[in-house]
């Protein structure tokens, strides 16, 4: 097929160049975006009368003719003989309606349109991914809801901490997703810009009108350097980096889940139909789905990582290297948007078991922080009040008791300022009611939370 350039070659590229260097595999991804482009650009060809107004609608109904025609076709045969996606649009739109087809590439690049496709398809995914996000905040929600009044001991360097209700453990999981919808709207923001009409480098001798192709194509500015917009990768590695932090977060909700679902803790049930079996051990149940999500953090953060490292030795301006950008960013939003799907399906079976989460919130060591505060509100001092407490803990080791089986004589041993009402400061709801702070832990406080997230994911 032939090639966009080559005109001042004499010989033909080598075969094992055309498939180290061919990114039809890859970039074939942008199909509809590179048409909606093309065509947005043809019709301003039409508009600042660099061809005819006829041929300008001729090119446009001849691109949405080859979009139908490659919609449904298996490019896998032109992977080792088309060079990219460009190139074989523009060798059926030449099949299509002739001649008029070669105007179509008057005063652009490869270079401003492919900066300008991958910015189309990549606002299109990155809204798609947030509404993912959503119906995964959605699925925690619910499962707030329904688990709410269920309490789980809450961790700190994986060992027991204080008393939380299992419903603020799964919100915080909803903050941490609206931050990454916060990362996915702010790099939306910056990459409101259209690319084209900066050329290979340098702009155009012909009087092209940018603003028209950005209007045409949803975009709110024009970029303001050619330089810039051609070589400029910011926008892929900035929705990189957000699918990354995404991936750190689903990461850590999944081992959350994994070691709940261990005999170890025992507080939840996965479903089967999200869990696979052993080979060999025919005991086996294992959270393989929540392992895979672990797992394949890994891939997001490489793919950020590899484009990264690619760039940062670049000069300006376009660099064949760029090449290498989408194939990380196909797999990472992909990847994205297939995760947050199971995640959100899986959530929604979820069984608790609420006896194993009752025995985990007697252990009363949860509650030596409650004693500390127990201390200070009758007048002693933190420091000394901590110190009090940390000593009857001693204690209770020593003695091989919890503190909620001590006598109340051995309590007053420790100080004179206990009553017997101690003994309620080891009852889990009451230690919960007790918390005071806004977005604690607190029952009210979390059903606040539930209801204000339910209305506003619902506005999403």
């Amino acid at each position: 097929m032939k090639k966009l350039w080559g005109s001042r070659f004499q010989e033909e590229l080598a075969q094992d160049a055309k498939e180290y260097s061919y990114s039809l595999e890859v970039d074939r991804e942008l199909l509809r975006a590179d048409v909606q482009v093309s065509k947005a650009h043809a019709l301003m060809l039409g508009r600042a009368r660099l061809i005819s107004k006829s041929e300008a609608q001729k090119l446009a109904r001849g691109l949405d003719a080859v979009l139908k025609e490659l919609q449904g076709k298996d490019l896998s045969e032109s992977v080792s003989e088309v060079e990219d996606i460009h190139t074989l649009i523009q060798a059926a739109l030449e099949k299509k309606i002739g001649k008029t087809a070669r105007k179509l590439h008057t005063g652009r690049s490869r270079n401003d349109l492919i900066a300008t496709s991958t910015r189309v398809w990549l606002r299109e995914k990155s809204i798609l991914l947030a509404g993912w996000i959503n119906v995964f905040q959605s699925a925690l929600v619910s499962a707030a809801e329904k688990f709410h009044g269920i309490a789980i001991p809450g961790y700190t360097h994986l060992q027991r901490a204080q008393t939380v209700l299992l419903s603020h453990h799964l919100l915080a999981y909803v903050e941490m997703l609206e931050r990454d919808k916060g990362r996915l709207s702010d790099a939306l923001k910056r990459m409101d810009e259209c690319p084209l009409g900066s050329g290979a480098l340098a702009g155009s001798t012909l009087p092209l009108d940018r603003e028209f192709v950005a209007r045409r194509l949803g975009f709110s500015r024009v970029s303001g350097n050619s330089l810039d917009a051609v070589s400029d990768r910011d926008f892929v590695l900035e929705i990189l980096a957000a699918i990354a932090v995404l991936f750190v977060h689903v990461s850590r909700f999944s081992e959350d889940l994994i070691l709940w679902n261990t005999a170890e803790f025992g507080f939840l049930v996965l479903p089967d139909s999200y869990s696979t079996g052993s080979s060999l051990m025919p005991q086996k149940k294992n959270p393989d789905m929540l392992e895979l999500a672990r797992g394949r953090s890994g891939q997001a953060i490489g793919n950020l990582v590899s484009l990264l490292v690619t760039m940062k030795g670049l000069p300006l301006a376009y660099n064949r290297d760029m090449q290498e950008d989408k194939k990380g960013l196909f797999e990472s939003v992909k990847l994205a948007v297939k995760t947050l799907e199971v995640l959100s399906n899986l959530v929604r079976r979820i069984e608790i078991r609420e006896t194993k989460c009752f025995l985990a919130v007697s252990d009363s060591l949860l509650y030596a922080t409650d004693l500390v505060d127990y201390l200070i509100l009758k007048g002693v001092a933190f420091r000394d009040a901590h110190e009090t407490v940390g000593k009857l803990v001693q204690h209770s080791f020593a003695v091989e008791r919890s503190l909620k089986d001590l006598s109340f004589k051995e309590f007053l041993r420790f100080s004179p300022l206990f009553k017997k009402d101690i003994y309620e400061i080891f009852n889990p709801g009451k230690s919960l009611l007790r918390k005071q702070t806004r977005a604690s832990t607190h029952p009210a406080q979390v059903k606040a939370g539930i209801r204000s997230w339910k209305k506003k994911l619902a506005a999403s």
